[in-house]
């Protein structure tokens, strides 16, 4: 008989398995709280419920071989940033509004087998091409962002006569959104192709000419990506004859040093023919190589990658250099000090927020920065369901703001002392709307920016709502519109 003792410890091994195999929670998700760009930040509140549905559903997709989505990839999982499985966040890239899609693939390709391109083509045939229909079913209406980007780890194995080592290559990939549809929808691979040529492909950091079925890649000099749509020519031109691709030569990730004779490969796939050309660079084989290559640097993370265009130099006439005026230069801000020091206020004003200001659980009062001075950052959720069909963003943001947020401006000013430092409050209210089929339950961020001067005129009753309004910045979804309160009542 088994004591009671003894059934704990197995009952923990058995739970710890349980949890190890199940697949991140849905509410795993990059909190707005956590994003300093405006319109980034509210994009990701107004779309956080799809993000987190996004999330749960590409956890259940089954791929060839274990794919998980991660912030930062190519890291080791046994580290903080490498167990991040927050894959999904609205980013800046190369000045546009990019839903980024990253990830580790746990499998690793022969690079004596296999060249660049064709590893490339395994990961958008294997990752990418699975995830697509999944954004854009989620995404069909029309948010101001532009494109879908997908930033995709991977294990190489390269050998040499003595030793064998794996290292890992970053595939990046940036389509145009109204490019998507036409990608899913066609199995055509010169019509594909015409999008990929188009589209923005790196890979570890580099432009790269990913040829669709192909052996070698094509040259990124003779790309042109000034193509914004296929001609009707290209599209009525039939398909040539295919060749059939290669067979995968792809295993399960191992430790990164092996012997060379530990890794048999079946595949009858010859080495890449000598070129003329320098031969590609070996995968890298240090985590922080891979940092590097990352292609989304407004993250915050410290990343920076050269912009592939390089700026024209422009000659001209010696100068003596010119004194810059104190006056236009702008103030080092030490937001981290200051963030300590307002610490303890912010932490009770969450809390009693929490109880009695619809404060949302996870965006804490924060202090962040907005045209380079420093805002408290709030962020309340209405109560209030709108119908979305029967009313307009005007309409929306003026109720929210009159009938939800000016009311509790005067108890949430008092529940911090702010002075000089702060130059006002950046409110967030997220409206719900009605479920129904025009609506699907979705949100909308209301971002009022609000200087502190006439906030407090306003919460002692010496001006009036609009001329708040008048004298702050409101922005709703990231996009700053103008709003007369009882023109649209």
């Amino acid at each position: 008989m088994v004591t009671s003792r003894k059934l704990i410890p197995l009952t923990l091994v058995i739970l710890c398995a349980w949890l190890c195999m199940a697949p991140p929670p849905a509410s795993c998700q990059v909190s707005p709280a956590e994003i300093t760009n405006p319109r980034l930040k509210a994009l990701q509140q107004a779309n956080l419920d799809k993000l987190m549905e996004l999330n749960n559903e590409i956890s259940t997709l089954k791929f060839p071989f274990q794919f998980s989505l991660r912030r930062f990839v190519g890291l080791a999982s046994g580290t903080h940033q490498g167990a991040d499985s927050r894959g999904l966040e609205f980013v800046k890239f190369h000045d546009h509004t990019v839903l980024k899609v990253s990830g580790n693939y746990h499998a690793a390709f022969n690079s004596d087998l296999l060249t660049q391109n064709e590893r490339a083509n395994h990961v958008l045939d294997d990752v990418v091409i699975p995830i697509l229909p999944l954004l854009s079913k989620t995404f069909t209406d029309n948010l101001p962002f532009d494109a879908f980007g997908f930033e995709i780890a991977f294990h190489v194995r390269t050998h040499s006569k003595q030793f064998g080592y794996e290292g890992k290559e970053i595939l990046a990939v940036v389509f145009d959104k109204a490019d998507v549809p036409v990608f899913l929808n066609t199995e055509r691979r010169s019509t594909r192709q015409e999008i990929i040529d188009r589209s923005q492909v790196y890979l570890d950091g580099k432009e790269f000419g990913l040829a669709l079925g192909e052996k070698k890649a094509f040259d990124v000099a003779d790309l042109d990506k000034s193509a914004s749509k296929p001609s009707v020519q290209a599209a009525l031109v039939p398909e040539h004859s295919e060749s059939k691709p290669a067979e995968t030569a792809v295993a399960t990730a191992e430790p990164n040093i092996a012997p060379a004779n530990t890794h048999p490969v079946q595949a009858a796939v010859l080495p890449e023919a000598p070129q003329a050309k320098p031969a590609e660079p070996p995968p890298a084989t240090k985590d922080t190589d891979i940092r590097l290559a990352g292609l989304f640097p407004d993250w915050q993370r410290g990343f920076r990658l050269p912009d592939p265009v390089k700026p024209t130099t422009v000659a001209v006439a010696s100068a003596p250099p010119a004194t810059p005026d104190p006056a236009n230069v702008p103030p080092t801000l030490d937001i981290d000090a200051v963030q300590k020091k307002y610490q303890p206020q912010l932490d009770l004003l969450t809390k009693d927020g929490l109880a009695h200001y619809h404060f949302v659980s996870y965006a804490p009062a924060s202090l962040g920065l907005f045209h380079n001075q420093i805002y408290l950052q709030l962020t309340l959720r209405n109560p209030e369901l709108f119908d979305k069909t029967s009313t307009s963003i005007y309409k929306r943001a003026a109720q929210s703001f009159d009938l939800f947020l000016a009311p509790q401006l005067k108890g949430m000013l008092a529940k911090i002392s702010m002075d000089t430092e702060v130059a006002g409050v950046d409110v967030t209210v997220l409206d719900q709307f009605s479920r129904s089929a025009a609506a699907s339950g979705s949100s909308e961020a209301l971002e009022f920016i609000c200087p502190l001067s006439p906030l407090r005129h306003f919460a002692d009753a010496d001006i009036t709502n609009q001329d708040l309004i008048q004298q702050s910045i409101v922005l709703v979804n990231g996009v700053r519109v103008a709003l007369n309160l009882q023109q649209v009542e």
